[in-house]
């Protein structure tokens, strides 16, 4: 090889050496895979000021939704593994899609540097007043009473409103009938209306609808009770033991990311986390913030495509 070449390869990577250490010298993009208002964007924005300001750096929050969350995620892969281009992952983009979607264009593990979890957020089973049940056992005989009578709605097939459902019919064995629609709103205005029974609701949208009695609340799907609802008990501990159907959300980037990149936001997130406004923002809104490191991040993953590939193939839901 010229000496020209090895010498512009070394001073390459000492440049890029350089910046890395330097890093963050430029603003930082972070891709929501949905609108804003969505739990993942509520959780971008809470952060975000921390951030700003102890990477002194500006951080742009860049809403690009649609495909399930499969184009903020195809982006974020196909980015540069710099640190300049960083994602609000979900379980939709990287647990979810993989077994849902015919054809995705990134992989969720091998595609990513996963950075650490940032929180999760239960669905809230509720119901139409007109329902007769005032406890998940009792709505479980209801169900067996009725088989194929009663339904439950939800914000589209393969979500997690309706695959929350999918693994209550499975492990209670009742028959109920899906019914899909276009988004959270048309579901829970399906419900209001009396459309449907039943719907495990996203619990930033439910709690104030059961908090104005509009809805009948019998628990919550996580495996703890929710601080934002704690009177309400867990689906598990009501009538399921193991029932656990949670959104989560967490901080990804390109695969590849140098591992002081990677200290830095994780770092930099935990100390945002730890303000008590920051705190306050996610509770009001129904997320638990709960952290796993780099690594315990991916071994999560592993774990949460596995069980939902499973969830997905009972459903018989499949999007193109």
């Amino acid at each position: 090889m010229p000496l020209r070449v090895v010498v512009g390869v070394f001073m390459m990577l000492i440049a890029v050496a350089a910046t890395a250490q330097q890093y963050p010298t430029r603003p930082i993009r972070m891709l929501i895979p949905f609108p804003p208002g969505s739990a993942a964007d509520i959780i971008a924005r809470a952060i975000e000021p921390a951030w700003r300001e102890r990477l002194g750096q500006a951080v742009v929050i860049d809403n690009r939704g649609g495909a399930g969350g499969n184009i903020s995620a195809e982006l974020t892969a196909k980015s540069p593994p710099d640190g300049y281009t960083l994602m609000t992952n979900t379980i939709g983009t990287h647990a979810i899609n993989h077994s849902l979607y015919a054809k995705v264009n990134f992989h969720p593990l091998k595609d990513f540097t996963h950075i650490m979890l940032v929180g999760d957020s239960p669905n809230a089973m509720v119901l139409h007043p007109s329902v007769p049940a005032k406890s998940v056992k009792e709505f479980i005989a209801l169900a067996k009473a009725r088989p194929g009578v009663l339904n439950y709605g939800s914000s589209g097939s393969g979500t997690t409103v309706h695959l929350s459902g999918v693994l209550f019919t499975v492990m209670t064995g009742v028959n109920m009938v899906h019914v899909p629609f276009k988004g959270a709103t048309e579901s829970l205005t399906g419900l209001l209306s009396g459309q449907t029974d039943l719907q495990f609701a996203s619990l930033s949208s439910a709690i104030p609808l059961i908090q104005a009695g509009r809805l009948k609340a019998l628990a919550v799907t996580s495996l703890k009770r929710s601080p934002a609802l704690p009177d309400l008990p867990t689906v598990a501990e009501a009538a399921l033991p193991g029932f656990d159907a949670v959104a989560w959300f967490g901080i990804v980037g390109p695969a590849n990311l140098p591992p002081n990149v990677v200290s830095t936001i994780y770092k930099a997130t935990l100390a945002a986390l730890a303000q008590a406004d920051v705190q306050k923002r996610l509770a009001n809104s129904g997320v638990d913030i709960r952290t796993l490191s780099p690594e315990e991040y991916v071994k999560f993953n592993v774990i949460e495509i596995e069980k939902w590939a499973k969830v997905v193939k009972a459903s018989g839901a499949r999007a193109d």
